[in-house]
């Protein structure tokens, strides 16, 4: 489970996030002060860091820094609207990426796994009953054969492979197809996805092993899986 360290000063924005990154299965370490992250660095041992650059004792560079001096991780910088100046001075620093304030959740989930993906800190293969996925270059294998999927198909596999130990709810399904399609996808379209996707990558679609139905709730990743 990768861990993500979190320096921001804001209690609401930090709870938020916090359930947020603990949804998509990260594991959260949080500091709300300049004090306090350089006391959790010693000792710790991160995969990605996000810091706010505007902390109420300090800021979020003198942080970056002690990161960097320590551990080869990404690190992506929360800053105020409009602060152009600060966000310069961090990508010079060089920080992997930035966010400004307010942002879209499944923003910073995706710039989050860019960031781990690109630093070789994310599962770029995954295996689960002779279905093969490298999410590096987009192949998906069945038996060693390669099955085609449309792009929203695709997209539908790689939620239940970023998050194979949770419940995915039909409406967190339907937000992540809506932001891949950027058109609406309604419960009919997401049934038929579902349909169509177990049809391609199950070995009998009527008793599917891979993408399981919660009854009630959602759906969740069968066991069994393998991640490298």
């Amino acid at each position: 489970m990768k861990r993500i360290f979190l320096v921001e000063d804001d209690k609401a924005i930090a709870k938020n996030l916090a359930l947020l990154l603990r949804s998509e299965g990260f594991t959260v370490i949080h500091s709300s002060t300049h004090r306090e992250a350089l006391t959790a660095l010693t000792g710790n041992k991160f995969d990605l860091a996000l810091i706010d650059i505007s902390l109420p004792d300090g800021n979020g560079f003198t942080i970056f820094t002690e990161i960097k001096e320590t551990m080869d991780i990404p690190v992506i910088f929360l800053t105020a609207s409009g602060d152009e100046a600060s966000v310069v001075t961090g990508l010079n620093m060089g920080a992997d990426d930035y966010i400004t304030k307010p942002f879209r959740p499944r923003e910073l989930i995706a710039r989050i796994k860019t960031a781990l993906r690109k630093s070789g800190n994310s599962a770029s293969f995954f295996e689960i009953y002779g279905l093969h996925v490298d999410t590096a270059s987009g192949v998906v294998k069945k038996n060693d054969s390669e099955v085609f999927l449309s792009a929203l198909e695709y997209r539908l596999l790689l939620v239940f492979i970023n998050n194979p130990k949770s419940i995915i709810t039909r409406s967190r399904l339907l937000d992540e197809l809506w932001d891949a399609a950027g058109e609406f996808v309604n419960d009919n379209t997401l049934t038929v996805y579902i349909k169509r996707l177990r049809e391609k990558i199950e070995h009998d679609p009527a008793n599917p092993q891979i993408i399981l139905t919660v009854r009630g709730t959602g759906y969740r990743l069968g066991d069994g899986h393998v991640s490298e």
